[in-house]
């Protein structure tokens, strides 16, 4: 805690004259993310165990073929699984502590404490059977699910053979921990959310500066230069990004000409990686034409129209709605106030696209099977992902306002992490 402390107020206070701000040294950022996991394991997974009726789950997952679940319970030096790796999470009942058990040589991270000796037991399959059964549960989840590839991670082999290693009594009482590996993946910490806000804004610095005369000369820089400088500016910075990132041009006629010029429209989608937690951003830049000084009307008003429709979408966040709910009433109240929508909202935190509420897909206006069924919970984080169709008679063309912001929600309602651009970037 203490140390959490000290690089929480590096964070927020150190080097505020840089163009960017402080990210951490490998080492620092390593002893932050094994802290946060400790905090989750500790205060968070007791409580989602107990609201999902779980009383263990077992985790198991090989070098090099990792359950997507598992990686988020390593600690920071651990770059994988190791040979088989067995985690056991058990709840003894209210008022005692929970039981975190790694059937392995030695302990996993700061939590999971070695239950297993090859000396006195070399089969550890056998050990883990024997672990399982010694406690008794009455509902075992494993990482098994039809709906979401985040919550199916235990490979057919470590399955099949994890129930051989148990009576037919227990076995009964297998079953598929999908609720609780897409809660646990989905939900925030506080001490999360703290961090999570310096992570979108070292995005939105990069955004910013790769959408400025320092990166764009226009008439010579081409769209695939830009991307190509976000990733190596993503590199110099120590972060990493888990898609390639893509740049865009809107303009009047039938130009498809990848060199930006002065009056262009342009678009990034873009997304970093720091302490295990991801970002997605979309975001416009103008290039001014000779004499102009701001971006011509009609593309202001253009954008306000992307601007409400993330207001429309977001004032319909409810707790238990579902997925599908949330975009049926989003679109209705967006077409009965003269907006063009097009949808595709969805989880973000551990993983880019992650576990949890799928509000619509750009092919799926109509709702999404399963996931898009899937109730909002509260301290959870979303890529507010969504364009507006909008037709701009000055371009003879509909063009489309393509905006994406993380945002959170919680008690107080929902709230941009670190803000939402409700202006056109600027280019000289």
């Amino acid at each position: 805690m203490k140390y959490f402390n000290t690089l929480l107020f590096l964070l927020l206070f150190t080097n505020l004259d840089a163009q960017y701000p402080l990210i951490l040294s490998q080492r620092d950022q390593a002893n932050v993310i094994d802290e946060l996991l400790d905090d989750r394991l500790k205060n968070l997974l007791p409580n989602l165990m107990r609201r999902e009726g779980f009383d263990m789950w077992v985790i198991i997952s090989r070098e090099y073929n990792e359950d997507p679940v598992i990686k988020t319970m390593l600690p920071a030096t651990w770059m994988a699984a190791r040979r088989t790796t067995m985690l056991v999470v058990f709840d003894k009942g209210p008022g005692k502590e929970m039981e975190y058990l790694a059937v392995a040589r030695y302990d996993v991270g700061k939590t999971f404490k070695r239950a297993w000796d090859p000396e006195k037991q070399p089969d550890q399959w056998a050990q883990l059977g024997k672990t399982i059964e010694e406690r008794k549960p009455k509902k075992i989840g494993v990482n098994i699910s039809s709906s979401y590839g985040h919550a199916d991670g235990i490979s057919a082999n470590d399955y099949q053979v994890l129930l051989k290693t148990l009576s037919k009594e227990t076995q009964k009482n297998v079953v598929s921990a999908e609720p609780l590996a897409v809660s646990w993946l989905e939900t925030r910490s506080e001490k999360e959310m703290i961090i999570y806000q310096q992570i979108c804004h070292i995005a939105h610095e990069i955004i910013a500066e790769g959408f400025s005369d320092r990166v764009i000369q226009p008439g010579v820089t081409t769209t695939d230069d830009v991307v190509w400088w976000y990733r190596e500016k993503i590199k110099s910075l120590t972060l990493d990004t888990w898609f390639h990132p893509s740049v865009e041009i809107q303009r009047m006629g039938a130009d498809d000409s990848h060199v930006i010029v002065p009056g262009d429209l342009l678009h990034v989608d873009f997304g970093i990686t720091y302490l295990r937690l991801n970002t997605d951003t979309q975001q416009h830049a103008y290039v001014l034409k000779a004499g102009e000084r701001g971006a011509p009307e009609f593309l202001k008003n253009a954008f306000k129209q992307g601007n409400k429709l993330q207001d429309i979408l977001t004032g319909n966040f409810k707790t238990g709605k579902t997925g599908n709910q949330i975009l049926a009433d989003s679109r209705k109240q967006a077409i009965d106030q003269g907006v063009t929508p097009s949808i595709y909202t969805h989880p973000i935190g551990y993983h880019g696209h992650a576990a949890g509420t799928t509000i619509g897909m750009w092919d799926m206006q109509g709702g999404v099977p399963f996931t898009g069924e899937y109730p909002l919970h509260m301290n959870t984080a979303y890529s507010i992902e969504l364009n507006a169709t909008v037709s701009v008679v000055e371009w003879k063309k509909e063009i489309r306002i393509m905006l994406e912001e993380d945002g959170f929600f919680d008690e107080t309602g929902f709230r941009f992490i670190d803000g939402r651009q409700t202006e056109l970037i600027l280019i000289p």
